[in-house]
């Protein structure tokens, strides 16, 4: 009895320390941010498409039309490297998805219903951008988490997307599987540590992300860092991903790949560490009819470390096209 007893008291002591321990960690304010729209590039645009300010750029003219996804931790700057030789084929949309780049950054309360950075919620702002820009149909490009947004708009409004290109598409690695961890993240306690949580990723750990995603990191300019790290500056950032880190459930994606309609290409690196290549070579082998494209010494971002490969396996694939 008195060794149980003890157990008892010893989780007893356990839970109130979780209880009380991280309510009581400061997490000072972020110093030195700026509105997104001071951050603006010449070529930025912005329109409000579900009650978000969305932050987009394009390029070029007539049809296809080409939607550019990024993944995470990126923004509109990781498409820089194929905007123009996209734009020589049709129009070019890229945007920032929510929680990235110069996007409004809703925080709690701050919304009614589901949150907006929910898979759901940025497939219907996907849908949303494009009625707001007159697009009837688009060639989807997404990469990395972006193209986890692209499969699920194209799932759910296959009328709406011409073709589907999954540029190290993460598609077999959704949110988190486990009810408890779920459980976890909107505990009032780990949701007071989100945004300290959010900022690690920050300097030195999110430039080794980075580097990660490279098969070459020599190639890695101090400008390119910076492009990464531009966003950084703008108000709420942490909050924000944090925000995107509550709303990850997992999907059921994987399951519904055969009921894709449109045609699909599914591109990686032979060298990607992040979404590993098998992966994207089971996509391809689960999709009826897809075509693949594993590009030459490159890692998880090809459109930037392989712009020319990149844009060579898509040309390959628009003359493939009905």
């Amino acid at each position: 009895m008195k060794v149980v007893k003890g157990i008892l008291i010893f989780l007893a002591v356990v839970l109130v320390a979780f209880q009380l321990i991280p309510l009581i960690i400061p997490v000072p304010p972020l110093e030195n941010t700026v509105p997104a729209r001071s951050l603006a590039d010449s070529d930025s645009r912005f329109i409000e498409v579900n009650g978000l300010e969305v932050h987009y750029k394009t390029a070029g003219s007539g049809t296809p039309v080409f939607i550019l996804l990024h993944g995470f931790g990126a923004s509109t700057f990781s498409w820089r490297e194929v905007m123009q030789p996209l734009s020589e084929l049709g129009t070019v949309i890229a945007y920032d998805r929510p929680a990235f780049g110069l996007t409004e950054r809703p925080l709690t309360g701050g919304w009614e219903g589901e949150s907006p950075y929910s898979l759901d919620s940025q497939v219907e702002l996907l849908v949303g951008l494009m009625d707001a820009l007159q697009v009837e149909q688009a060639i989807l490009v997404g990469n990395s988490a972006g193209g986890t947004v692209a499969f699920a708009a194209a799932l759910e409004y296959p009328e709406r997307v011409q073709a589907l290109v999954g540029v190290d598409a993460a598609i077999y690695s959704g949110g988190p599987s486990s009810g408890l961890l779920r459980f976890l993240l909107r505990t009032p306690q780990v949701n007071h540590l989100g945004p300290l949580i959010s900022r690690s990723l920050a300097g030195e750990r999110g430039d080794d992300f980075i580097r990660s995603a490279w098969h070459n990191p020599d190639l890695i300019t101090a400008d390119i860092l910076a492009g990464y790290r531009k966003p950084l500056h703008v108000e709420n950032w942490d909050k924000a991903l944090w925000e995107l880190t509550k709303a990850s459930e997992k999907n059921d994606i994987a399951d519904r790949l055969a009921s894709l309609v449109m045609p699909v290409l599914v591109m990686t690196g032979d060298d990607d560490r992040i979404v590993p290549t098998k992966d994207s070579i089971r996509l391809s082998e689960d999709i009826p009819g897809s075509t693949l494209a594993v590009i030459d010494a490159c890692g998880h971002l090809p459109q930037e470390e392989c712009p020319q490969q990149f844009m060579d396996a898509v040309n390959k694939f628009l003359k493939s096209l009905p």
